[in-house]
């Protein structure tokens, strides 16, 4: 039988390795196309793709098998759970994957895309240009069809050119500039704030005007502290939370 094909990663040893392991994993599973295999690989076999021990990734799996995103079966092997929940909580330790994880398993579409100024907003970020090239999405639950986020991303021209829409489709712009495009990611910041829902975020939504959502900015850095993408996503306040988890190195 044919195995799914996770991602591979380039580990941070300043972070759990586990938890680098389960994130990019997640991201793989919740980015996979409806005919990829359900089947993974074995643990020894993912261990080795990772470059990990059996152990560590032992406690990936267990992370995922805790979420409900695979179950294992003794002499069978580990299987991706086609109908698992998507947008359940991350937690977040300061890695891009779980950033990726976060963003994957939604149906997505793409409303609209081109060039624009650069927001007032978000013109700190951006003080060596003028325009930029903004995408928006609307992202949906793959199992009932129900909006939960619609995202619009503020990203340098020069990567923009180098960007495939079909891509932004079926993975977020954070692996898409990082995997697809090469850009080299040093890290990302975020922002969630309460809101209330405007007249457009509403509609798209599907929530009553002016109900609690969640508004969140996430600004993408390269290594010589250049924005390469800001992100603004409005998120329906009853259908997500965010949890930050600070671990003891």
């Amino acid at each position: 039988m044919t195995s799914f094909a996770p991602d591979s990663i380039v580990l941070n040893r300043k972070l759990p390795l586990w938890y680098q392991v389960s994130q990019s994993l997640r991201a793989s599973i919740l980015g996979r196309r409806p005919q990829d295999p359900l089947r993974l690989p074995t643990e020894e076999q993912l261990a080795e793709h990772y470059g990990v021990s059996v152990l560590t990734m032992r406690q990936a799996l267990k992370e995922l098998e805790d979420e409900g995103l695979i179950t294992r079966h003794r002499r069978r092997g580990t299987f991706i759970e086609p109908d698992a929940r998507r947008g359940a909580p991350v937690r977040l330790l300061g890695s891009v994957d779980a950033i990726v994880a976060q963003q994957s398993g939604m149906a997505t579409e793409l409303l609209d895309h081109g060039r624009a100024p650069v927001p007032a907003e978000l013109a700190e970020y951006f003080p060596d240009i003028d325009e930029v090239a903004t995408y928006h999405r609307l992202r949906c639950d793959e199992k009932t069809g129900e909006p939960t986020n619609h995202a619009r991303n503020y990203v340098r021209p020069e990567l923009a050119a180098r960007i495939d829409l079909d891509d932004l489709v079926r993975w977020p712009m954070t692996k898409v500039l990082r995997d697809v495009v090469g850009a080299d990611i040093s890290r990302i910041t975020d922002t969630v704030e309460a809101r209330l829902a405007d007249p457009e975020t509403a509609r798209l939504l599907q929530v009553p005007l002016l109900s609690p959502i969640l508004h969140y900015t996430g600004v993408t850095y390269d290594e010589q502290g250049r924005v390469l993408d800001a992100a603004v996503i409005h998120y329906r306040g009853d259908r997500f939370s965010f949890t930050v988890t600070l671990e003891a190195t």
